[in-house]
Parts: structure tokens; C-alpha cells; sequence
């Protein structure tokens, strides 16, 4: 039991491990090299057309496109709630990063084929091409833009704001603005090509100061084996001496990744069937991810940095769930209290403060310096995130719902100041949130995450999924489709958050009604999530066949069977749009030698400057062809698919490993 003893002090010990002027200066040298890279992708990229802006001109290498994949899925909601379910309920959070290591090769094999050959920009655009009509592109971008709101950014920036409140103890609200305004800043000036360069820095700053903080603790705790024999012993003393009886101890499966069928938490067959078409949806239909494939130069680099990113994802399971595996053994009353006023007192949460055991971690273990380093990582981690979602989100609102519904005639140079906007209005509705954000936070935050993402992205997934492979589903049987899941999957949500005020604890009782217990508790929500996913498969497929055909327009280069159709299509937006530089071309001309220095610095900073001259309409053609072709060289394609068994085998390995009782 010596992993309970000599606890260390409570409110004030996160507190008192104050950075030095070491840690500072390592903050602020991050600083700087982030906004130098950020300025140099501004001069160097093209950002004065839709394709520049929003998808870095398509000339990205597979390295920056593979390392920005993994930072815009690793966020500071990864760091604090992949440790703190580490620390609470052991390595079953661990699976997710597995399985995702096998389904983003689906992105780069399977449908980063189709999207670009179908020449989209948005996923929404993708539903508006293979199915035709205006109402699933609309519903589908209206409901991804409030995902990212209330859920993306929200969370990320009370993850954010968490790590900085415990390690400087500053006012979180002034931490998050900040932080949110130099996001929103990278973002808005330098559009995905900033965003991308930024995050292969991060990545490497991330995965470096993760990686020294797990090495750092191993060495403290006596390595691998000796961490599993403590961990089980890490129990709060409030348990000890009887204050808290039957609270506070380790699960008897914490070493097991894939549970029992059972368990409330990771329930294999849930987590297989259940949780794997929410990550579909994640890893092969969400904007964030997707836009990083289409900014690749071709199709083998997309695939080279799916494939990158997944030899990437081997690293979470190591740096960030067992790191709070070990923050549990270290500060075990901090970490696994259980009593409410000792927990609120640490960190003004009465339900547990399992999610302070990463910024626990880093104060209590590196040293100084390296604590700075950390703090970097945490903002490399937070801003990673939100600028890859501020990007995406402004690529939505201006293709999918300005241009398509609001105005339909803008002009291009509109189109990309609208684009910047939105990210601010972002910033604004982001900050709003944030104190409902504080009150709704409860229990563990990676877990609360993935059941809300089970209730809304299974419907997504089959409707994806449907019109990649079956070439028969039409317009309306993947809407109702849609709306019949999405409905299956919102009432449940309700009633959940509706009775979550009456859930106990093993020191409260659950005062819930039974007819709750019978239907809600008793199906775990990856359960649940297979019965939406079909659900939506069903309703799709019957009103399909009750329909018409969809016409054969509609399916060129849109699906699986049809990709290397040589024909290109018709409506691709970079031939609506000629692929023309912002600037007004013979009008900008015109009026270039009138402008101030103000006004053509404002012009530059924004990317309307005239750098290109206008470009042939046989060259708009020949661009077209080669953005949406999907040709690869015999020898990359072969080591592609060699490196392709490499990357699953290692994810099959990894759960052969720990996905069972060892």
C-alpha cells in the first residue's frame, strides 16, 4: 500500500509547482516559432483561391499531411481525458487509438479515392453529388457546424483550460481567449496550408514532450510490470480508513482493453460492432480529418500519410493512457478521490478528479524546463485542434450553406471573406459555451465524448457507407434514412442528459426511475449505437427500393465501382469556380496603382493580393484533370500496400496483446 501513503497536499499541490522563468521562456520560444511558421506558409502558399485557402492548393507532401492527421485528432481533451480514463478505469481507452490505426487506412484506400475523383471539397458536397438535391448537403453541414461548436471546441477548451488553471492558476476564461484568438488568428490568415505546417511542428513538440513525460514516469514507478502490481493498489485513503467504503478501487480488469460483453465501460462486442461505425464517420467522413487527405498532392501521398498517421496512433496507448495509469499510483488522493468535498477542493469537482491526472503528471514528475516544454505540448495539443476545426468548419459554412443557399451568386473573393469570418463568429459562439461547458463537465471526459458521438455519427456512417457501395441508394431513401437514425439516436441522448442530475455514485443512490434502468442503463450506448447505425441501413435501403433509380449522373466517379471512370464530371466546384485568383483580375488591375500602403498590406495579409496572373482556360482543364485524377505509380502503390500490412498487423498485434486477460 505504499502507493497511498505520504498523499501529497491536496488544493494548493498543483498549485505550488509554480513554472520558473526555464518554463517561460520555452513557452514563449513555442510561441514564436508557431507564428514563424504560420507567417512563412502565409508567403509561401496560395491563398487567394478556394483551393489554396481551403485545401492548401492540393501540393501537400504525405509527411505534414500524415503528422497534421494525428495532431487534429489529438487534442487536449486527448491528453486529459485519455489519461484520466487511464487513471480511473485502466487501458480500455486505449482501443480507440488502436482502432483507429486500422480505419483511417479506410480514408486513404477506400474513400480518399472516391472523394477525389469525384472532385469535392466538403463531405456535405460529397452527399450533394452522389445523391443530387440541396436538403442532405444543407442538414448534413448545418449539423457538423454544431457539432464542432458544443461539442469539438467546447471540450477542447475546457480540457485546455483545465491543464492551464492547475499548472499557473490563472483565470481560465483569459487563459481559453487567448489561446482561442492566436488559433483563430493562424487560421483566418493563412488558411489550411498555415494550419498544416503549424501541425507538423506541434506534432513533433507533442509526441516528444509526451514521450519524456512517460519515460520520466515508468523510471519512477519501476517500469511496465511494477505499474500494474501498484496500480491495483493505488486506493484513496478516504477508503482506507473507512470514510468511503466500496469507493475508490481499481477495476480487476483495468489491464484489458476489450471487456466483458457486460461492462458498462468497453463491452467487446459493443466496441466492435458499436463504436467502430461512430469512428467510421470520424476517420472517413468528418471535415476536419478528410480535408487534411484532399490538401495531399495525389492520391499515393494521401495514402502515405494515412498510413504514417496510423504508425502514429501506436504512440497514445504509451504517452497519454498509461502516463495516467501512473499519475493514479502517484497521487492517488488527488487523482482517484472519491470523496466530494476533498475532490472539489482539488478540483472544484465534487464527482472525481480523474481528469487532472495528466497536468498532475507533468508538475509533479518533470523537471524544470521540461515542465514549460509540457505546457507547449498542451497548447500545441489545444490549438492543433481548434485550428483544424476553425479551417474545416469555414470550408462548410461558405461551400455548403453560403454559396448553396444563401447566396448563390457570390463572388469568389466574398466567398473567401465570409470564410474568414466564420471562424471569428466561431471564436465568439466557442467562448459563449464555455461556461455551460464548465457546469455540463462530469466523471470521465473521453468517455462522455464518445457516447455522444455514438448517438449522432452512426446515421453519418451508414449513409457514407451506403453511397460509396451500393449504387442503388438514392437521394431519399439516404435522407430518411438519415432522419430515421438521427431521431433513433437524439431521443435517447435527451433522456440520458435529462436523469444525468439523479445518477449516484457508490456514495449517492441512483434515484432514477426502473423504466430508465431497463432500457437506458441496462444497453450500454455502443449497443445502442448498433441499432441506430442499422436502423439507418434499413430505412435507407427499403425506401430505395420503393423509389426510383438515382440517375446515372448522379453516380459517376462518385462510387466505388465507378472511380476510374475516365469521363470527368460536370460540377466539380473547381470548375465553377475556374479555379480564378481572388483578386477581380482586370478590375483589381485597374485599381492596383490607386491603393495605399495600408490597403495593399490589408490585401496581402488576407491573401487578396494579385501574385497569379489568370490562367488559361485549357490550364483550368488540366488542373481539374490532375486534382481529380487517381493514377499512382506501380512502385509507390506496391510499397504503399506493403507498408498498409504493416501498419494493421502492428494494430491487429497491439490489441491481440492487450485486448485480453494477460
Amino acid at each position: 500500500m505504499s502507493s497511498t501513503t505520504a498523499a501529497p497536499a491536496l488544493a494548493g499541490s498543483t498549485m505550488d509547482a509554480k513554472l520558473d522563468g526555464w518554463d517561460i521562456a520555452t513557452i514563449v520560444l513555442y510561441f514564436v516559432l508557431v507564428i514563424a511558421v504560420g507567417l512563412f506558409a502565409m508567403c509561401r502558399s496560395n491563398r487567394g483561391t478556394i483551393s489554396g485557402y481551403f485545401l492548401a492548393g492540393r501540393t501537400m507532401m504525405w509527411l505534414p499531411v500524415g503528422a497534421s492527421l494525428f495532431v487534429s485528432n489529438i487534442g487536449s481533451e486527448h491528453f486529459i481525458g485519455l489519461a484520466g480514463s487511464g487513471a480511473a478505469i485502466g487501458l480500455a481507452t486505449g482501443a480507440w487509438e488502436v482502432n483507429a490505426l486500422i480505419l483511417i487506412q479506410l480514408l486513404g484506400f477506400v474513400f480518399a479515392p472516391i472523394y477525389i475523383t469525384s472532385g469535392v471539397v466538403t463531405m456535405p458536397e460529397y452527399l450533394s453529388k452522389r445523391f443530387g438535391g440541396k436538403r442532405l448537403r444543407v442538414f448534413m453541414a448545418v449539423l457538423s457546424l454544431l457539432l464542432y461548436i458544443f461539442t469539438k471546441v467546447s471540450v477542447n477548451l475546457y480540457s485546455g483550460g483545465l491543464f492551464i488553471q492547475q499548472s499557473l492558476g490563472w483565470n481560465i476564461y483569459l487563459s481559453m481567449i487567448g489561446l482561442i484568438m492566436i488559433t483563430a488568428l493562424l487560421t483566418v490568415t493563412g488558411g489550411l496550408a498555415a494550419v498544416i505546417y503549424t501541425d507538423t511542428l506541434q506534432a513533433v513538440l507533442m509526441i516528444s514532450g509526451a514521450t519524456a513525460l512517460s519515460v520520466l514516469s515508468f523510471i519512477k514507478v519501476g517500469g511496465y510490470e511494477a505499474m500494474k502490481e501498484q496500480y491495483m493498489q493505488a486506493i484513496p485513503n478516504s477508503t482506507l480508513q473507512g470514510k468511503t467504503p466500496g469507493c475508490g478501487y481499481p477495476l480487476n480488469d483495468s489491464f484489458v482493453m476489450l471487456r466483458e460483453p457486460t461492462d458498462p465501460n468497453v463491452p467487446w462486442p459493443g466496441f466492435i460492432f458499436g463504436q467502430t461505425p461512430a469512428s467510421i464517420w470520424y476517420w472517413c467522413a468528418d471535415q476536419v480529418i478528410v480535408q487534411r487527405a484532399l490538401a495531399a498532392k495525389s492520391l499515393s501521398h494521401a495514402q502515405g500519410a494515412t498510413i504514417f498517421a496510423g504508425f502514429l496512433k501506436t504512440l497514445p496507448l504509451f504517452i497519454m493512457v498509461m502516463p495516467g495509469l501512473i499519475s493514479r499510483i502517484l497521487y492517488t488522493d488527488e487523482v482517484a478521490c472519491v470523496d466530494p468535498e476533498v475532490c472539489y477542493a482539488i478540483c472544484q469537482s465534487s464527482t472525481g478528479c480523474s481528469n487532472i491526472a495528466f497536468p498532475r503528471l507533468v508538475l509533479g514528475v518533470m523537471p524544470t524546463g521540461a515542465r514549460g516544454l509540457m505546457m507547449a505540448v498542451m497548447i500545441a495539443a489545444l490549438m492543433s485542434d481548434l485550428d483544424s476545426i476553425f479551417n474545416s468548419s469555414s470550408t462548410i459554412f461558405t461551400i455548403d450553406i453560403w454559396k448553396r443557399v444563401i447566396r448563390p451568386k457570390c463572388s469568389v473573393r466574398e466567398m473567401m471573406l465570409v470564410g474568414r469570418l466564420w471562424v471569428l463568429v466561431m471564436v465568439g459562439l466557442s467562448i459563449a459555451w464555455v461556461p455551460v461547458m464548465l457546469l455540463l463537465q462530469d466523471g470521465q471526459l473521453f468517455l462522455t465524448i464518445q457516447e455522444i458521438s455514438g448517438y449522432l455519427s452512426p446515421p453519418i456512417a451508414a449513409i457514407f457507407l451506403l453511397g460509396v457501395f451500393w449504387k442503388r441508394c438514392n437521394e431519399k431513401g439516404a435522407f430518411w434514412g438519415l432522419m430515421a437514425g438521427f431521431v433513433v439516436g437524439i431521443v435517447r441522448m435527451i433522456i440520458v442528459f435529462s436523469f444525468q442530475s439523479q445518477a449516484g455514485n457508490c456514495l449517492v443512490p441512483d434515484t432514477r426511475p426502473q423504466w430508465y434502468h431497463d432500457f437506458i442503463t441496462k444497453i450500454n450506448f455502443m449497443y445502442y449505437a448498433i441499432i441506430i447505425f442499422f436502423t439507418t441501413i434499413i430505412v435507407a435501403v427499403v425506401v430505395s427500393l420503393c423509389t426510383k433509380k438515382p440517375p446515372s449522373r448522379l453516380l459517376k466517379r462518385s462510387t466505388w465501382w465507378s472511380r476510374f471512370l475516365s469521363e470527368p464530371r460536370t460540377d466539380n466546384l473547381e470548375e465553377e469556380i475556374a479555379m480564378k485568383p481572388l483578386d477581380e483580375k482586370a478590375e483589381l488591375e485597374a485599381n492596383q496603382e490607386k491603393k495605399t500602403l495600408c490597403k495593399r498590406g490589408y490585401d496581402w495579409f488576407c491573401g487578396y493580393s494579385a501574385t497569379q496572373q489568370p490562367e488559361e482556360e485549357g490550364n483550368n482543364r488540366e488542373k481539374l484533370r490532375k486534382i481529380t485524377s487517381i493514377e499512382q505509380d506501380k512502385r509507390a502503390k506496391r510499397l504503399l500496400q506493403v507498408l498498409l500490412v504493416l501498419v494493421i498487423s502492428a494494430g491487429v498485434y497491439i490489441f491481440g496483446y492487450f485486448g485480453a486477460p494477460q
